[in-house]
């Protein structure tokens, strides 16, 4: 398997239709970097992570544009993220879309991770971990899926004016020239050269109904959606599988094993006894992810333990207070001070 893994076609569409815009021809794009010419149609489902890593190289240094990442990003559409992106389209509000985003972005590709931050003052920040290493292409991608974030977000609550509370990237401030068009795309405050890429939103706009939510529909999607996911993911060990679905279920409660072993295609029963094979048990990755969580609540945030606690799905302060002491050997509050030193 390629080190980069694999790139839907619909999210590298979206770069080779924005370079249309610089008069460049689909048709040379794809014979210049051998990639077969039924992509267009569709017909080709994905490419490697290395060769689509190349082709935004390519296209970066054809354009000669240092926004041409960010530019691509108004070419977001719902097929850019395959079943997800109809999935999202047919939720209650954005918050409720936020939250399914890290559980299935692997239908869109191995581009990066997401991850949902619930902060103290009320805001949700949404993070993008980018997996591709090179440092050309690295900002562009950012600027990429951080602006198809707002837009498509925009389109959903069918509100051009919404805006995010904040951007930012982890990259270095370009010239100003590029800066005025980030503060023309994002319309809110930017930081760049931050510890990390992410959008900042408020209540306000992630309560925000979608155009036509559909409930049925919704849950047909993401039958479909958990067997692509389960068809994806079955190269990865097991335990690392559950983790994954179970961090991003936690956001909504205590995730449930029935849930948790729905994600993946398997029944409960079959859920732990394959995971007895690799000598651990659901709870045991549960209790890996909440002390994760912990941990990081805990040292970069002001939450009241009895707070964490409950982002945590514990019942009471006592029990979380209990298996931390348990997991680590100390109280949450004596952790939290430790970490001050």
């Amino acid at each position: 398997m390629d080190n980069l893994g694999f790139a839907g076609t619909p999210a590298a569409l979206q770069y080779i239709k924005a370079a249309g815009d610089y008069g460049l021809s689909a048709q040379t794009i794809l014979a210049d970097n051998q990639i077969d010419a039924d992509f267009l149609n569709n017909k080709v489902k994905r490419i490697t992570g290395t060769c689509f890593q190349s082709l935004i190289k390519y296209l970066i240094e054809k354009t000669q544009d240092p926004c041409f990442g960010l530019k691509t990003s108004r070419y977001v559409q719902a097929g850019s993220y395959s079943v997800l992106g109809y999935m999202v389209m047919n939720c209650k509000s954005l918050k409720e879309a936020m939250i399914k985003t890290p559980i299935y972005e692997k239908l869109v590709g191995d581009m990066g991770v997401s991850e949902v931050k619930l902060l103290e003052n009320g805001d949700t920040e949404m993070r993008w971990h980018c997996n591709y290493p090179d440092p050309i292409v690295r900002p562009h991608m950012i600027a990429n899926v951080l602006g198809s974030w707002v837009n498509f977000a925009r389109f959903l609550v069918d509100n051009p004016q919404d805006n995010p509370k904040k951007i930012y990237f982890e990259f270095e401030q370009p010239d100003n020239r590029s800066i005025l068009q980030y503060q023309s795309m994002f319309k809110c405050p930017i930081q760049f050269n931050a510890p990390y890429s992410a959008v900042v939103m408020d209540e306000e706009i992630l309560n925000q109904p979608m155009r036509q939510p559909d409930e049925q529909l919704l849950k047909t999607l993401e039958n479909h959606a958990d067997i692509l996911m389960a068809d994806i993911s079955h190269k990865q060990p097991l335990p690392l599988q559950t983790k994954n679905v179970i961090r991003g279920l936690l956001l909504e409660g205590i995730p449930r094993k029935e849930i948790v072993a729905k994600r993946l295609g398997l029944t409960e029963r079959t859920l732990q006894r394959r995971l007895q094979q690799f000598d651990c048990s659901y709870q045991q990755i549960l209790d890996e992810v909440r002390l994760d969580q912990a941990k990081e609540l805990l040292t970069q945030t002001e939450l009241s333990i009895q707070d964490i606690a409950a982002k945590l799905g514990f019942s009471e302060p006592r029990s979380f207070h209990r298996s931390f002491k348990n997991w680590l050997g100390i109280t949450p509050g004596d952790f939290r001070e430790e970490s001050k030193h």
